[in-house]
């Protein structure tokens, strides 16, 4: 179904053009800024390998994950299942949820998946990682056991900056709107409510997307009033409503009562649950990898938002001593015993909130995941976090990478086609450098031909002179090679005059180069991390949700997408 190697597509989708045409599936090692630990996983993971089995013990593949949940249940179902079905049906009511909170009742499964709340929907990421779990829930109903695809709001993450903005195309540069009131304290950010300063935000997106449904959903969910986490959730049910993507926000006291026990034993086991994320961390070192999260020497596992303001502050535990051998917790300027802060948790427990590495642990026990969904960060925090599956849970969970795509637009595929570039000739690229590039390409052949010649014939001269001025001498062969580099150079700098002028004639190969490094490469690096999300929805309808779940579990590695 899907071409292994890049091409151009002539046109548009219709009856005689074959999916072939509009997919391009690329090994993951072709987008930049992976981590050695993440292409490693995804390699594993595409074959069924054993290699990474000690870091990820429920490691399957992306084509047979699902075998053992197809037969039967991995593990039973929570005695709260019941009342989680019930908090569930209230944050989804609608219609478009109605099939998937059926069948969990009647003993369908989840693939999880989730993100930060942010503005306007978030980056392009965002809705691939709902599309990815659809997709392989899709896949498990259709063998033969039912699962619906659930997406975890991060609503209890507290860095405002990392959500409060959204970048979109504009005709000439990418444009950034972002909300203009910040935090009086750093309280988490989906708990955070928009202000009448949503509706300037909402003019420039208008004027930038234009009319049509995904605005409109923009529009009514993104109202004064209203939280970042409500807006987000609002959005994507909207957008994915189709699909039966289920939303949930865990940051109640109702989610927090139930997954009580996972926070209860970070608070009661910490320093066991300290001392086995060391001990990982440097099995990972050991191994050639970056642990994706530092664990300090008095780290915690938990953060506590206070009583007054909100604010989330992280806690720090120090060790036992004879004066304190259940040890104390530090809150900022306070201090806490264990049975303090279990005081807390067993009163209030919306104020406990889990950190990163926990954060998976208390969403899997909470939901009864069968599949996990991650981003490349995400996938290794799955490799220090499974020692705390193991130890609180007693299981861990299978996590598949999400789908990783670029969108190529209809004018940028032209662009692609004219200067006939493949999508990885313009990663990693520079405007200035792919300007380089194209006036290479462009200039007449009876320049490049001089100008190859020229410089074979250097090679060729340099080659013999090197070797019979070394056998002189070993000083005179090294003056040698210092002079060649130095006739290499010119001889290159020969190359980019030729190319500089060939830019200075044809103005368009430069805005070429820049229009294509800002829709495919923006800011060096993948649109999928820049480009906001509702900018494709806008522009292509909200039926790309659709595309994009049909596409996800098809490519497991990076996807050319041709629009």
């Amino acid at each position: 179904m899907y071409s292994l190697a890049p091409h151009f597509p002539r046109g548009p989708v219709g009856p005689e053009v074959t999916e072939l045409t509009t997919v391009d599936c690329h090994p993951i090692s072709l987008a930049p800024g992976m981590s050695q630990l993440y292409l490693d996983y995804c390699a594993a993971a595409a074959q069924g390998s054993e290699a990474l089995r000690n870091f990820y013990p429920a490691l399957g593949s992306q084509a047979g994950w699902p075998v053992s949940c197809w037969r039967e249940p991995v593990h039973p179902l929570p005695a709260h299942w019941p009342e989680l079905l019930r908090l569930l049906a209230a944050q989804n009511r609608g219609p478009g949820a109605a099939g998937a909170l059926a069948a969990l009742r009647e003993g369908a499964r989840m693939v999880v998946t989730g993100q930060q709340v942010g503005l306007f929907g978030g980056p392009l990421y965002t809705p691939l990682k709902a599309a990815t779990a659809l997709a392989h829930a899709r896949q498990a109903t259709a063998a033969g056991r039912p699962h619906a695809a659930v997406f975890w709001l991060a609503s209890e993450d507290h860095d405002f900056a990392e959500i409060n903005h959204v970048v979109f195309p504009a005709r000439h540069a990418l444009r950034k709107l972002t909300y203009p009131v910040t935090p009086a304290v750093p309280s988490p950010a989906g708990s955070v409510a928009l202000t009448d300063a949503i509706a300037p935000l909402l003019d420039e997106a208008w004027e930038l997307l234009g009319a049509s449904d995904a605005m409109d959903a923009l529009v009514a969910a993104y109202k004064p009033g209203r939280t970042f986490a409500e807006a987000f959730a609002s959005f994507y049910s909207t957008v994915f409503a189709a699909q039966g993507l289920l939303v949930l926000d865990p940051s109640s006291r109702d989610f927090h009562r139930l997954g009580a026990p996972v926070l209860r034993a970070a608070i009661e086991r910490a320093d066991e649950l300290h001392a086995a994320l060391v001990e990982r961390n440097g099995q990972l070192q050991a191994a050639g990898y970056h642990a994706q999260v530092a664990v300090a020497p008095q780290s915690s596992l938990l953060f506590l938002l206070e009583e007054r303001t909100g604010a989330r502050i992280a806690l720090k535990r120090m060790a036992p001593t004879a004066a304190e051998p259940g040890g104390v917790w530090h809150a900022g300027h306070r201090t806490f015993s264990t049975a303090e802060l279990l005081g807390i948790l067993e009163a209030e427990p919306e104020r406990i909130s889990p950190a990163a590495l926990l954060r998976p642990v208390f969403q899997d026990f909470l939901l009864s995941t069968s599949l996990t969904i991650g981003g490349p960060g995400e996938i290794a925090y799955f490799a220090q976090s499974s020692v705390l599956y193991e130890r609180i849970l007693g299981r861990t969970t299978p996590a598949l990478p999400r789908f990783s795509a670029t969108l190529i637009e209809p004018a940028t595929g032209e662009t692609l086609r004219k200067h006939s570039l493949l999508l990885e000739q313009v990663f990693g690229q520079t405007a200035d450098a792919l300007a380089q590039q194209l006036a290479n390409r462009a200039m007449p052949a009876e320049g490049r031909a001089k100008l190859a010649s020229a410089g074979q014939a250097l090679e060729a001269d340099l080659g013999v002179l090197l070797a019979w001025m070394q056998s002189q001498d070993a000083a005179l062969g090294r003056s040698a090679l210092t002079a060649a580099s130095k006739m290499r150079y010119q001889m290159n700098r020969l190359r980019r005059l030729a190319a500089n002028y060939q830019l200075q004639r044809e103005t368009s190969l430069r805005r070429s180069a820049e229009i294509l490094c800002r829709t495919l490469y923006p800011a060096g690096t993948l649109q999928e991390r820049v480009h906001g999300a509702a900018y494709y929805f806008a522009r292509h309808g909200l039926d790309l949700a659709e595309e994009l779940t049909a596409r996800a579990a098809g490519c497991t590695g990076h996807a050319a997408l041709w629009l």
